[in-house]
């Protein structure tokens, strides 16, 4: 499975092109829609959030609400591009029309000035738009499509803020993935501990009156998670790793950790080495999860736990000091329309993300284990399920019906040319 998004931030439309998912998958728009409207959410969003009102279309790859096995392209249509016609026009236009809205006046700690130096723009506004946090969009678009396979495989998904600006919350202890996402969606801040709800809230209209951003933490909880995704046997193949890779390549994500994460440093081994434990019920299971769900790049049947810090957004009201590109004096830098925090809606692209790689793994073992069968001559739809199961009782990777279709399907896909 792999993907590619396109599309500006004032574009006339973002599309994304998923690459590998196999036929027979149960997708409908409202699958993805619902994802759409929660990255949309949150307090603190601004004007922008009013103005669009995300809804994919689906232009191939899905029929009658199944996958075809085809790519799937979904688009979503930018509401706001009606007022950028001129602007964002792709046809050569006259050059007054060309300066509306041109930009010189770089923001610190955003891609305007790096990008038009590796690209020798004039006007910053060509990294700008394809920099924005709106490509996002589309990646929350190719998560919702990961998670109806996550979900085929009996695994839950969730994120929460657990740190707002610097503002830790208080999470209770042992809540399962279903608290988590029932307490979260449920608080317009994505926080389980909803006595925390209004001092949040409170200090979100502040940093706004002061013409100021900020960041945090985002957490994502993955459970019933099958033993032994990822491997230990080429760098690439850590899931961990893998994982930290796509979380960072979120807009605004400058550093990721799992389980205890940096805290780990500051414990001795005995207090961060989760203790193995066994049953004829459960199979191998852990007595902690320190380490977030993974040994040596693979997971290990314990929920996968993975945060990832946003810093502030870089657009600010009362904004820092810049240079323009043409002239190098100093001037204020430039203005884009702004929220004081992300965080809600950062969240939820952090759960896309982290559910997209999943998935990823998950196709690419169903791919080596249909290639592993089609050498073996009349093998049937029930014998393929045991090469999944394992002595790991109900963290064995086969979950449902669904699977054992793409594994029959993927046979015959990597077989010869002949019907």
């Amino acid at each position: 499975m792999r993907y590619l998004t396109a599309g500006e931030s004032h574009g006339p439309r973002l599309t994304a092109i998923i690459e590998g998912i196999p036929a027979g998958l149960p997708l409908t728009a409202e699958d993805i829609n619902e994802d759409l409207k929660r990255r949309q959410g949150g307090y603190g969003r601004g004007g922008r959030m009013k103005i669009e009102s995300d809804q994919v279309i689906f232009t191939s790859g899905v029929r009658h609400g199944k996958t075809t096995g085809a790519p799937i392209t979904m688009d979503v249509i930018n509401k706001d591009h009606q007022k950028w016609l001129d602007i964002m026009s792709a046809e050569d236009i006259e050059y007054r029309l060309k300066s509306k809205r041109k930009i010189t006046h770089p923001r610190p700690g955003h891609a305007d000035l790096v990008g038009g130096i590796k690209y020798r723009f004039d006007d910053l506004r060509n990294s700008l738009e394809r920099s924005s946090a709106r490509e996002t969009t589309m990646r929350v678009a190719v998560g919702a499509v990961a998670k109806r396979i996550l979900a085929e495989l009996d695994m839950e998904i969730a994120n929460h803020v657990v740190v707002f600006g610097g503002k830790e919350i208080d999470v209770p202890e042992n809540l399962t993935v279903a608290e988590i996402k029932e307490r979260a969606a449920q608080s317009e801040v994505s926080i389980v501990n909803q006595e925390r709800e209004q001092e949040i809230k409170d200090y979100i209209d502040q940093i706004k009156r002061d013409g100021d951003t900020i960041g945090g933490v985002v957490e994502t909880v993955v459970g019933g998670v099958p033993v032994g995704l990822g491997s230990y046997v080429q760098w690439d193949r850590k899931l961990d790793a893998r994982l930290a890779q796509a979380i960072v390549s979120i807009n605004a994500f400058k550093g990721v950790e799992f389980g205890l994460g940096f805290e780990a440093g500051y414990r001795k081994g005995s207090q961060v080495m989760d203790e193995i434990l066994w049953s004829k019920e459960d199979g191998y299971t852990r007595r902690t999860n320190n380490l977030g769900g993974f040994e040596g790049g693979m997971t290990n049947g314990q929920p996968i736990v993975v945060r990832g810090v946003m810093k502030p957004i870089p657009t600010l009201y009362k904004p820092l000091m810049s240079v323009d590109i043409e002239t190098h004096e100093p001037y204020k830098a430039t203005v884009e329309r702004s929220d004081p925090t992300a965080l809600p809606a950062a969240g939820v692209v952090m759960e896309a993300v982290v559910a997209t790689v999943l998935a990823q793994e998950i196709l690419e073992i169903l791919i080596r284990q249909s290639r592993g069968i089609k050498r073996s001559s009349g093998q049937t739809p029930r014998l393929y399920k045991e090469l999944l199961r394992s002595s790991y009782g109900k963290n064995s990777l086969y979950r449902g019906p669904w699977i054992d279709w793409c594994l029959y399907g993927l046979r015959y896909q990597t077989r010869s040319s002949r019907l």
